[in-house]
């Protein structure tokens, strides 16, 4: 598996999601890759972290930063 292949199917892996064989090929990749494994940790900390947030702990200011920083992002990857 390549780094850019493991990058397209992280969201179905930190879901339980990839069929058996295709999780075992993305861990052995895990293995062997530490850009993957950092990213992968990265992914699991920030999913941790956002999910102990409440929405009333954002300033609404922020908030609006946020949206339009990712709609700036969504629109550019969509190019």
């Amino acid at each position: 598996m390549t780094c850019a292949e493991l990058v397209e199917l992280v969201t179905d892996y930190l879901d339980g999601g990839l069929a058996p064989e295709l999780a075992e090929r993305f861990e052995e990749h895990l293995v062997i890759c530490d850009g993957c494994s950092t990213h992968i940790e990265q992914m699991e900390e920030t999913i941790r972290v956002t999910g102990s947030l409440c929405e009333d702990d954002l300033d609404p200011e922020v908030a609006d930063r946020l949206l339009a920083a990712f709609r700036g992002w969504n629109q550019a990857g969509a190019q």
